[in-house]
């Protein structure tokens, strides 16, 4: 039984029995930030600064603050049989593209060169558009090696010869050297390479959510944009904090997030209140 595709949703439910549940070439773009296999617990310390006289923490003017901790969203990323955990998966995904769709896969250096040749088994080698890098610049500094400081996103095509990429919608950025190139162009900038530095979503934006993997707001809106209409179905099936999600929202395209952690439902929930999606499983989740 399919399930029809009539408003946005927010799926409680293991991605690959739902995925077969939706119908073929549904969705013009799938992007998916699926475990690293890390073999860690991933989790972020979520706080609040306030101020208290009998905080420690001194800022201007002598001033006094409290740090209050939250309990934050965890999940185990350790897979035995990492491949073979997403090649089903991949699969489903190039069946639910429509025939000019798109899909993105966000990985870091673990895994990458191996789902990538997993992707050309399914999607031809012709299908591979691009290896994306998302580079940023946080976190600690090894002193033993070249610190890791980037993600990969790959893009496939699902035919070559036929998909979506809008031009003219591409974000532009500014000239490292603008005074070489002249004002006019300058003041428009220029459109990204395949190296997008982006930053992280800041510990104090308003934007975090405090979900361990949660990526920028403003790299979806990028790929949302370019590779996709207005009206289009989006999917995400390894949801997280939802900004998948957001981004179709706000750019007038509808989706379909799946995730099976109960925390990343409930910050979904809240985070597309705005978008009206219906919450599939949320009694479940709130068990």
């Amino acid at each position: 039984m399919q399930t029809p595709l009539t408003r946005n949703q927010i799926v409680y439910a293991e991605n690959l029995r739902y995925m077969r549940t939706l119908p073929d070439g549904a969705f013009r773009l799938i992007y998916i930030d699926p475990p690293f296999n890390t073999g860690k617990v991933q989790q972020r310390a979520r706080m609040r600064v306030v101020a208290s006289e009998q905080g420690v923490r001194v800022g201007f003017g002598d001033r006094r603050y409290e740090v209050q901790l939250y309990d934050s969203p965890a999940y185990r990323d350790a897979y035995e049989d990492y491949l073979g955990f997403l090649e089903p998966r991949l699969r489903e995904a190039y069946r639910l593209l429509t025939p000019d769709g798109s899909l993105f896969v966000h990985l870091d250096y673990r895994e990458a060169h191996y789902v990538k040749v997993l992707l050309d088994t399914i999607f031809g080698r012709e299908g591979f558009m691009n290896e994306i890098i998302w580079a940023y610049d946080y976190g600690g500094r090894s002193k033993r090696r070249w610190p890791a400081k980037h993600d990969t996103i790959f893009w496939y095509a699902k035919d070559p010869e036929n998909y979506v990429f809008n031009y003219e919608a591409i974000d532009r950025i500014p000239y490292m050297a603008p005074s070489l190139v002249g004002a006019e162009k300058a003041q428009r900038g220029k459109t990204p390479t395949d190296v997008w530095w982006l930053t992280i979503v800041p510990t104090n934006s308003k934007e975090k959510t405090g979900y361990p993997t949660q990526k920028p707001l403003k790299l979806l809106e990028r790929i949302v944009r370019v590779h996709s209409a207005v009206g289009d179905w989006v999917l995400d099936f390894f949801a997280g904090s939802g900004a998948t999600g957001e981004a179709a929202a706000r750019l007038g395209r509808r989706f379909v997030l799946i995730d099976n952690h109960p925390d990343a439902i409930r910050i979904m929930a809240e985070r597309l209140a705005f978008a009206e999606a219906e919450v599939v499983g949320l009694s479940e989740a709130a068990g």
